[in-house]
């Protein structure tokens, strides 16, 4: 495991076990950003890095009792958090790394990414991984429940002109990856990019 994945690792597990107490009222935002993805009943979708599983109940009710809900996350302790949540009964649970995803070529119809991208370690990269296992014309919602501006000044720090976040390094991030963003959203109360894949 590399330094970064390490690092990324024994930052959650530290947070684990009280992850869903810190965050109490981040539901109706998850099942908000679901819904703009506009999935259908018997599609296939992952939520990649999805630690205690907020995202899966919204992601089951999306795609129904007939489609694939996946969610993979690097860290034991926030799959077994999600497991005490309950969640591994709206979408099965993968220990596994999303820069390396045990899954087919082309085998989902979108990827959920809540607090992602900041997580990456080599960001262009790791979006490829995510393309790979999309179906052309697939969809990608990078998601926070809160805003740049806001999740900033909770951690006490400035936004930076590099954020990865922002739209004008995104875009073009995205973009060399084989995405294109066709909407982004960055207010206090959310934060949604979406993009397609492309051919």
């Amino acid at each position: 495991m590399s330094d970064d994945h390490t690092q990324v690792q024994e930052f959650f597990t530290a947070r684990a076990a009280d992850w869903d107490a810190r965050f109490p009222d981040d539901g109706p935002a998850y099942r908000a950003a679901v819904a703009e993805l506009g999935l259908g009943e018997g599609t296939r979708v992952l939520d990649a890095g999805c630690g205690t599983g907020l995202a899966l109940p919204a992601l089951r009710e999306a795609v129904g009792p007939s489609g694939v809900v996946l969610g993979v996350d690097l860290t034991p302790a926030m799959l077994e958090a999600a497991t005490r949540a309950g969640r591994d009964r709206d979408g099965r649970l993968l220990l596994s790394d999303v820069t390396r995803l045990p899954l087919r070529t082309e085998s989902l119809d979108a990827v959920f990414g809540a607090g992602l991208i900041s997580h990456l370690p080599d960001p262009a990269e790791n979006l490829r991984e995510l393309r790979r296992v999309v179906r052309p014309g697939g969809l990608l919602a990078l998601f926070h429940p809160i805003g740049r501006a806001a999740l900033a000044a909770r951690q006490g720090r400035q936004i930076t002109p590099g954020d990865l976040r922002a739209a004008a390094n995104l875009g073009p991030l995205l973009a060399g990856s084989g995405w294109r963003m066709t909407s982004y959203v960055d207010e206090d109360a959310r934060y949604l990019a979406l993009a397609v894949r492309q051919d």
